[in-house]
């Protein structure tokens, strides 16, 4: 029987190419999504992988979910901690509110959903669960602090819940993205954008499947020794 994976954000960008990745890799996937309907309803169409949409800020509402994924599908094995927003703004310009809503669902996302799965997995020996996390967590950058210190917590919170997870057979691992060629990249002005290019040694922007990749080798069954890591894909752009 596959293993069974629920990739959070995993409807688009680069969450739609970790969940398309893993079903190519024999897993059952199955793709939480936060309010885009018609974009969860085409990727749906496009790739059978069935999708639910949840709040993973809302602890109760990913409790809810999880128990229903696994009575219509199975039991979680793999955890994608995709889900991801941004409000950016300088610190003197910056919104509580655009605070804590980064805070809550890059962070507290993967606190809530991490917590829900992990019972089961201790109960059934094995675990895998991918955070991802971004460069901007670990070098910074101007105007997003609440996204930096998100990404940075999830580097954090993945060395600690490694330590936890090792005796009981879950690695917990990261990822932490360069700047991918996605909708909210493309969105960047031509010339700012050209100079973020300039800045990568490789000389492009990544592809959301070279991060996919990075996904399918760490929750492969054989990746039983990788746990603590964090797995930079990034072009060369930040070595950290």
């Amino acid at each position: 029987m596959a293993r069974v994976a629920l990739v959070t954000g995993g409807t688009r960008g680069i969450g739609e190419a970790i969940s398309i990745g893993l079903k190519g890799a024999g897993r059952e996937v199955v793709a939480n999504y936060a309010g885009n309907e018609h974009a969860a309803r085409d990727f749906n169409e496009r790739t059978g992988i069935p999708v639910y949409k949840f709040d993973v800020s809302n602890y109760g509402a990913v409790t809810a979910a999880v128990e229903q994924i696994e009575s219509d599908i199975g039991p979680i094995d793999i955890l994608v901690n995709n889900a991801g927003i941004t409000r950016d703004g300088t610190m003197h310009r910056m919104e509580h509110e655009q605070w804590q809503a980064v805070i809550d669902t890059n962070l507290g996302g993967c606190f809530n959903c991490s917590q829900v799965v992990i019972e089961g997995m201790r109960a059934r020996g094995f675990g895998r669960i991918v955070n991802i996390g971004s460069i901007n967590g670990q070098a910074g950058q101007y105007g997003q602090v609440n996204y930096a210190a998100a990404k940075s917590g999830i580097h954090g919170f993945t060395k600690a819940l490694a330590q936890e997870g090792a005796a009981k057979g879950i690695t917990v691992n990261a990822i932490a993205p360069g700047y991918v060629d996605t909708e909210m990249v493309r969105a960047v002005p031509p010339d700012v954008l050209e100079k973020i290019i300039a800045g990568i040694p490789v000389g492009r922007l990544g592809k959301a499947d070279d991060i996919a990749r990075g996904v399918i080798f760490l929750t492969a069954d054989a990746a039983e020794f990788i746990t603590g890591s964090t797995l930079s894909i990034n072009g060369g752009q930040h070595m950290y």
